[in-house]
């Protein structure tokens, strides 16, 4: 088979999105690729957004492989899958432009944990559900055939069908991940680097994926949700690659960067700086100066709530109180240059003591986020525990429960989204 694994030419106007909106790498295009291309397929990568492409020429490209099959991802990168923008418009318009040339197919977020919608709103013939590294492949394989692909979806005599749930992929085997040169000199951008100018290429890699805690906020029940660990000599040597194409700064888009010795032991070696997203209150002290020492230079923490009651609300099984949380955010600035601390808006908080909680963390060198209210995305407890199992309106819905917490918290900003029927309208919500 000819596959293209496309990424779009990412916009979010008029768009409830809390992702960076610069190009990064598609990981998850990636990974599909290495697992086609070792079965024997022929695969054709091109990214929209870093190539600087638009939809008409990403789809003329396309048309040019005669590819047999055409994924497309509904999300910017991996990286971004639990906090995806809840329109399909960008998506929507490559795939209209590539109708009739092959098995159409979308992974992502979206089909992940509402399938049904998805297939509805994209018009394609199959849904991956889930991580979609092997499954691209198997697909593949059937020759498009869905109902032989373990995680499809797909729509039969007027009804969506579906061969199991979202898949799991074997990522602890994940081979070392490689980049075309001319795509890495266009990597301008260092993701969460405050701490200096950019010196040369960024790039995005993964450590581990999915994480051991159930958050009620977080958006990963049917993707990147267990945690696994990936192997360290094909980490190391798809680091050491990107470090030969010229890239000085990496960022590990784990969900939760935990504690790992003998990596940090191993970046310490390489020139190279990082940043990571992890939970502060699971790391001892000297570990912490371990990871400044390995090259660390941007950290941002989950906090949420600057109470016992909040952190239990939020299920974070946190067992450190706020002093304890301080003390590790404070001890992490010491070697890394940008330290934050992330809280989320809840009913109950105490304005004055977050302001002065964030004042007085300022002052030692550590930005604190002012409480934002959480968009519940249908694949998080959050949105389960509110409305059961996601349905056919579950965007929707999210969508509206977002916009009235601004009313709730009586802070309408000049940013507040638009609402709902501008929405629909502008981007087929």
């Amino acid at each position: 088979m000819k596959v293209a694994l496309l990424n779009p030419p990412w916009r979010f106007d008029h768009s409830i999105y809390f992702g960076c909106r610069e190009p990064h790498l598609p990981l998850e295009l990636a990974c599909a690729k290495a697992h086609l291309e070792a079965r024997g397929h022929a695969a054709l990568m091109l990214d929209g957004h870093l190539l600087g492409l638009d939809a008409a020429t990403l789809a003329e490209r396309t048309r040019a492989f005669a590819p047999d099959m055409v994924v497309v991802t509904t999300a910017p990168s991996y990286l971004f899958w639990r906090c995806a923008q809840p329109e399909l418009a960008v998506p929507r318009d490559v795939i209209d432009r590539l109708r009739g040339t092959a098995v159409l197919v979308a992974v992502g977020p979206h089909g992940s944990t509402t399938p049904g919608t998805t297939l509805r709103k994209l018009d394609v013939g199959v849904v991956l559900r889930g991580e979609c590294d092997e499954a691209v492949a198997d697909l593949a394989d059937a020759a498009g055939a869905p109902a032989r692909v373990a995680g499809a979806a797909w729509r039969e005599g007027g009804a969506v069908r579906a061969n199991g749930g979202p898949r799991v992929a074997d990522f602890a085997a994940l081979p070392p991940l490689a980049w075309p040169d001319a795509w890495i000199a266009r990597h301008h951008h260092h993701h969460h680097r405050f701490d200096a100018t950019p010196d040369g290429p960024g790039a995005e890699v993964e450590a581990s994926r999915g994480c051991p805690y159930a958050c009620t906020f977080c958006a990963k029940i049917d993707f990147r949700d267990t945690y696994r660990r990936r192997a360290l000599p094909a980490l190391l040597a798809e680091i050491d690659a990107l470090i030969a194409q010229g890239v000085t700064y990496l960022y590990f888009i784990d969900e939760i960067f935990l504690p790992q010795r003998p990596l940090l032991e191993a970046l310490r070696e390489r020139p190279v700086r990082f940043g990571v997203q992890t939970r502060i209150d699971l790391w001892k002290p000297d570990l912490l100066d371990l990871l400044g020492a390995a090259g660390c230079v941007s950290i941002e923490a989950g906090v949420e709530s600057l109470t016992p009651e909040g952190r239990a609300a939020l299920d974070k099984k946190c067992r450190l109180d706020t002093d304890e949380l301080t003390a590790l955010l404070v001890r992490a600035r010491r070697t890394v240059p940008f330290v934050q601390a992330n809280l989320i808006k809840s009913l109950g908080d105490d304005a004055a003591r977050i302001a002065a909680w964030r004042e007085g963390l300022q002052r030692q060198g550590v930005w604190a986020n002012d409480p934002v209210p959480l968009f519940p995305y249908p694949a998080s407890p959050d949105y389960r525990r509110l409305w059961g199992e996601p349905d056919e309106a579950a965007w929707e819905r999210a969508h509206a429960h977002y916009l009235a917490q601004f009313d709730t918290f009586s802070e309408i900003q000049e940013t507040r989204p638009l609402p709902l029927p501008v929405l629909e309208a502008d981007c087929r919500c």
